[in-house]
Formats: C-alpha cells, structure tokens, sequence
C-alpha cells in the first residue's frame, strides 16, 4: 500500500512536459562547396491545354536559376523542343545548360548576346549542327546529338581562345573538327563515325618542332579509324588519344 501511495505522490509531482514540436524544414536548398553556400531556387510553371498523340497532357518546365544570376539550367523534359525565350537579365550568364531536352535546331543567332557565357551544355538533345558559338566559352559539351561533320562550320571553334573543354562524343561526326584552338586541354570524340585524320588535325605538318602541350586528353575509340596508321597525326602531343591502333 505504501508503495502504491508513493506512486501516486511521484506522478503529482513530476511536471507534465509536452514534445517539443518538429522543426520546420528550410525550403531553400543549400550546397556548401568549402566556403562558398550555393543556394537555388526552384521556380515551376504549369502549361495546360497540351495535346500529344491526341491525348491531353500537362507538361511541366522546371528552370534552376542560381540567386547570382550567372546560370541557368533547364531540367530535363521530352516535350521541349526549342530553347526557352530570351530574359532581360541573360546578357549576364556565365552558364547555360539545356541537357536532355528534344531540341534540334538553334539558330545563329541565339547566342550573339551571351558575351559572358563561360560553360555551354547542350547534351542529350536532337542537334543535327551546331549554332555560332559565344568568344569566352571555356567548356562546350554537345555530346549525345546527331551532329555530323557538315553541321559544323570550318570556324566554329578557330577563335574560340578560352575554350579548354569540348565534348562532341556520341553523335555522327565523319571527321575532327577543323581549326580546334590552342587552348583545348580535353577533347572528346569517341563513339562517333570518324573514319580518318590527317597530319595537321592535331599537329602542324610543315612543323615538325611544334610542340601541342596543353592537351591532357583526346578520346578516340569507338570510331572506325585506326590510329595506328596515322603516326605522324600524333608526333606534337605528350599523350597518344585513346583508340584503336591496330
């Protein structure tokens, strides 16, 4: 009996304590890359009123934008068959990124007025040539089109002097682009149609004391060429591509 009252007692005494309630999640999503905290937002539209193969559908365009204004990223989306239209603010982008979309034509053009744009993705879409490309690019990745050589203009690349990465993988290309620039440090080009190169693709024929130092990697495989029988294609680069050669 005592210890029953003595029960009782301890329950009238302990204070009542109620849960504290569940904190509320932070909406904003945050990347800490070292010292830097990258925040995105997110902003979606709704279309209505879509009609695909006779059916009525609701297609959805997702568009990461970063607060600083310098990149813009379209999610995404089968339906999207053109490049979104042009904002006030896009004079100001340092990155572009329409990867995985159903895009197949880009006019001229579209990119004239990007005189910042720094990084340009347009990988996973239906391209069968390439736009005029912005002067400040640094990366190009187009990889996973349709590109054949004669959607590339004989200049695309030639003053392109800050391009360091370019990646034309997977599509239908029948040769190397011509006139790459100096500056590529990473060329990517397998798994194309590429059936041959000539001694001044890389290299400087007429040269044989030029040295091409900064390319680190050109990826070949994939395509039918044999590389082993264009050894003088090679005799300027510190690294031999990857690929075939015998």
């Amino acid at each position: 009996m005592k210890t029953l009252q003595s029960t009782l007692l301890l329950f009238l005494f302990v204070p009542l304590i109620k849960p504290a309630p569940p904190s509320q999640q932070d909406s904003r999503i945050i990347y800490d890359y070292g010292t830097d905290n990258l925040e995105e937002t997110f902003f979606s539209q709704d279309y209505e009123d879509k009609y695909l193969d006779g059916k009525s559908t609701k297609e959805k365009e997702t568009m990461i934008i970063v607060p600083d204004e310098k990149s813009f990223q379209l999610q995404k989306d089968e339906s999207i068959t053109q490049l979104p239209p042009k904002k006030e603010n896009d004079a100001n982008l340092r990155r572009l990124d329409f990867t995985g979309n159903l895009i197949e034509d880009i006019e001229d053009g579209t990119f004239s007025k990007l005189s910042l744009l720094e990084e340009l993705t347009l990988a996973e879409n239906q391209l069968l040539k390439l736009p005029v490309l912005p002067p400040k690019l640094t990366l190009f990745n187009a990889k996973y089109n349709k590109i054949k050589s004669r959607g590339i203009k004989a200049n695309a690349f030639k003053k392109l002097n800050n391009l360091s990465f370019l990646y034309l993988d997977h599509n239908a290309l029948e040769s190397v682009p011509l006139n790459l620039p100096e500056s590529l440090r990473v060329i990517h080009l397998q798994f194309n149609n590429i059936t041959s190169i000539t001694d001044d693709t890389f290299c400087k024929a007429n040269d044989t004391s030029y040295i091409r130092d900064r390319i680190e990697e050109i990826r070949l495989e994939g395509n039918p060429i044999i590389l082993g029988k264009h050894p003088n294609s090679f005799i300027c680069l510190k690294r031999l591509p990857v690929g075939s050669y015998i």
